[in-house]
């Protein structure tokens, strides 16, 4: 029998008849950590984040109608800069009410030069929400974003497959696309799109999506032009003539949807004994297993998502609003809460416990922290300890911050996400934890901190005369403090700025002028070389002294060096060496201890200094192996003595090995152009050091391309038929001639390229397309090493 239908509220045209649902935003903390969701929205840039958010706002009847990231109007880009260029930044933070589910959500940016915020940001959700564009596929930043969801342990995530409205849009290759791209070996399809209601418009391949079929639920939601949405429950068998009232007999999705809910129902037997028992005892008729109810069905979806044993897959259109509120209802069934994910140590009422994963700065309420409570429950007026610099900190407000707009409460409870005003000196990664209790804390594991990316790129600053020189410096350390992937340092009297890109070092200038106020010129943009080791080097126990309190102190401390061998791996926290203690275990980061007396935290801080700056050239050093082999310390002197000696010690060592070979930051492109304009940009990467690692046919190849190095089990993996995306197939242009385009798939050296964006223009008559990923440091050749040692005056 058909269930009767239910009008929802999906855009600006008033519904029928309304679903009762809170109202859409949380003006108070959760109490309720089962109910919270910590997820962040990452995606490669252009994928629609911010334009999803917009409509989650206003689903959520956070917002009467959604803005747009063509006019500047969203709620989350609100800094000018992102208004004016129509991209996400940073990160900003919303708590979002849905149903009986509280949302801490973060829409972050997608463009590679702001990693940093999407690294702060994965290291406190507890779960994420994937956007792909459906023409384009798994592109070079989603890969990026993928792997810091795992440096991170995200585990629970979901694809929204977007941008299903656009020509040359596939759900078919979308999910293709996260298997050969090595993402997941087990995508779940959780609904299907529906392009049009009209079986003639599959025919002639008209792009659009009208509908979507939730396969766990069993329903059909439809979309009206004017924006009204309606939810049909579909007959528990397709030969009955209630199926006709909601799609035509001979529309090409109805005999793909029992093949795909047969496929989910088997797929996730497959991680569950109790469902495997369950559809063994139903008949062998497939249509049996459209009466598996979705209360059935869910808990073990839920469980197979926070394993990470299946992928659950949504698809839609952020623009039109269509999908939204299935994201919704699988984000708070699906994903974590952070009772999940909780170490053993961390419950509601333990010691607090907090972790700053971002700080801003504003001109009206000053320096803002914002915080996840791992442990107990913070409240206003709180005295806090920072763990990683020792200092006592004391919170003056606490705010839920709704992108740029705040709201004042009186305490943030375990799981939640806030912010602090008034502290001074805390950074981003660094542990709080009650004032009164810092003896208590019982793991580092659990507080780690977040992994700085590599600066690639660096500029020199010139204050336009002396009196402004002091405010450029304090300017630029207070840009630092909320943006730590910026680097700062001092060379032969020179201020450097290091940054993770040219648009980065863009957006620091605009910062420093409007926010800081700072009056200087940036000078000629070049790359971040790095100096690595060809030799071994060690040393017997060297002396280093200095004086404290009056009294000489005397340390002794032996050490040995080595380039890291083939497959070993750098630590990002010391910017990819690697220092062991002497048993030749990992040390950990000093920043990331919460023993900042620990003897092996002094020396690792004093070895990281060292490595900073070479004394050949002055670059830092990467791909080095430390081993403490031993130290020596009066019993009466501070830890804090073999910083200095391990220091010193590592520079002498660094001396005696001598200049070793250069690094030079590479990037991986990929390339789209027209074929008449191939060969002269495969032409022009050749001549500019780079090298060609593919060609395609097209811009979807790679997503297209059964084979890629996924692997997956196509028995139990449902892949939908391509003709259920009519739109995805090679379309005529206006002048009737097929559209033939190629993608070029290339690594490069990053100097080289500063100007690519330039050339391609010029190289594609306007109509190339390209992004770029950093692809790590290569050595480069004598003659190209004498070429860096002039143009850094080192020669």
């Amino acid at each position: 029998m058909l269930r009767p239908y239910y009008t929802l509220r999906c855009n600006r045209i008033a519904p029928r008849k309304l679903v009762s649902i809170a109202r859409g935003f949380a003006s108070e903390p959760h109490d309720e950590s089962s109910d919270i969701r910590n997820m962040a929205l990452v995606a490669h840039i252009d994928s629609g984040k911010t334009t999803l958010t917009e409509s989650i706002l206003h689903k959520s009847s956070y917002i009467s109608a959604p803005g747009s990231v063509d006019t500047g109007s969203t709620i989350t880009d609100f800094l000018p800069a992102e208004r004016e260029r129509g991209i996400t930044i940073q990160s900003a933070s919303v708590p979002v009410k849905w149903k009986h589910w509280s949302f801490n959500l973060i829409d972050t940016p997608g463009h590679a030069d702001f990693g940093m915020e999407v690294e702060s940001a994965s290291r406190v959700v507890d779960g994420a929400v994937v956007l792909i564009d459906s023409v384009e596929g798994v592109e070079a930043q989603t890969k990026a974003v993928w792997g810091q969801l795992s440096r991170y342990d995200v585990a629970s995530r979901l694809v929204f497959v977007n941008k299903l409205d656009r020509p040359g849009a596939s759900f078919r290759a979308s999910l293709l696309s996260l298997i050969a791209h090595g993402l997941h070996s087990n995508p779940l399809a959780v609904t299907f799109p529906i392009a049009s209601m009209k079986p003639d418009d599959y025919a002639r391949a008209e792009p659009g999506i009208v509908g979507l079929i939730d396969l766990v639920k069993w329903q059909l939601w439809e979309w009206t032009v004017d924006g009204e949405c309606r939810n049909h429950s579909l007959p528990l068998s397709l030969d009955t003539a209630d199926l006709p009232k909601l799609l035509p007999k001979e529309h090409p999705i109805i005999p793909h949807l029992i093949p795909a809910r047969v496929a989910l129902l088997e797929n996730l037997a497959m991680y569950s004994e109790e469902l495997m028992d369950k559809l063994l005892a139903l008949p062998s008729e497939p249509s049996f297993y459209l009466q598996i109810q979705p209360q059935d069905i869910i808990p073990h979806l839920r469980r197979a998502t926070l394993g990470n044993q299946v992928l659950p897959v949504l698809c839609g259109s952020a623009l039109k609003g269509i999908g939204t509120e299935l994201i919704m209802d699988y984000v708070g069934e699906l994903l974590a809460s952070p009772l999940d994910v909780r170490m053993e140590d961390e419950t509601g009422n333990g010691p607090l416990r907090l972790l700053a994963w971002k700080v801003a700065w504003d001109q009206r309420k000053g320096w803002m922290t914002f915080v996840r409570v791992y442990s107990g429950c913070l409240r206003s007026q709180s005295v806090l300890f920072n763990v990683n610099t020792g200092q006592k900190e004391k919170v003056s407000k606490l705010l839920l911050l709704y992108a740029s707009e705040a709201k004042e409460v009186d305490h943030l409870p375990y799981g939640s996400v806030g912010v602090l005003l008034g502290l001074r000196f805390t950074r981003t990664g660094d542990t709080l934890m009650s004032g009164r209790g810092q003896g208590k804390i019982a793991t580092t594991d659990s507080m780690r901190g977040v992994v700085l990316p590599p600066a690639v790129m660096s500029v020199s600053v010139i204050p336009n005369s002396h009196s402004d020189l002091e405010p450029v410096q304090e300017a630029i350390q207070a840009l630092i403090r909320t943006d730590p992937s910026v680097r700062m340092d001092v060379q032969d009297g020179q201020i450097l700025i290091h940054a993770l890109g040219a648009l980065h070092l863009e957006i620091i200038e605009g910062r420093l002028r409007d926010e800081w106020r700072a009056n200087f010129e940036f000078g000629r943009r070049q790359v971040s070389y790095r100096e690595s080791l060809d030799s071994n080097m060690s040393s017997d126990f060297q002396e280093w002294s200095t004086e404290v309190g009056g009294k000489v102190i005397t340390a002794k401390v032996s050490l040995s060096i080595s380039p890291l061998a083939a497959g070993e791996q750098g630590d990002p926290s010391f910017e990819g060496n690697l220092v062991l203690d002497n048993k030749g275990k990992p040390v950990i980061s000093p920043d990331a201890s919460l023993d900042q007396l620990h003897p092996l935290i002094n020396l690792a801080r004093g070895i990281s200094s060292a490595l900073s700056s070479s004394p050949h050239t002055l670059l830092a050093y990467l791909h080095v192996k430390v081993q403490i082999l031993g130290f020596n310390l009066p019993r009466d002197a501070p830890a804090s003595v073999l910083a200095g000696a391990s220091a010193a010690v590592m520079r002498n060592i660094l001396k005696r090995a001598g200049m070793g070979p250069i690094l030079e930051p590479y990037i991986k492109l990929r390339i789209s152009v027209q074929e008449d304009s191939i060969g002269k940009v495969v032409k022009d990467i050749m001549d500019s050091g780079g090298e060609i690692l593919d060609l395609a046919s097209d811009t979807t190849i790679v997503s297209r391309d059964e084979g890629g190095k996924g692997q997956w089990n196509a028995e139990t993996t449902y892949i939908p038929p391509v003709e259920l995306s009519p739109s995805s197939a090679p379309s005529d242009d206006v002048a009737g001639t097929p559209r033939s385009k190629r993608t070029v798939h290339a690594v490069a050296p990053l100097s080289q390229m500063l100007d690519y964006p330039t050339r391609l223009r010029a190289l594609s008559a306007g109509h190339g397309t390209f992004d770029m990923t950093n692809a790590g440091f290569q050595k480069v050749s004598e003659s190209r090493k004498m070429a860096i040692l002039r143009e850094l005056g080192r020669a």
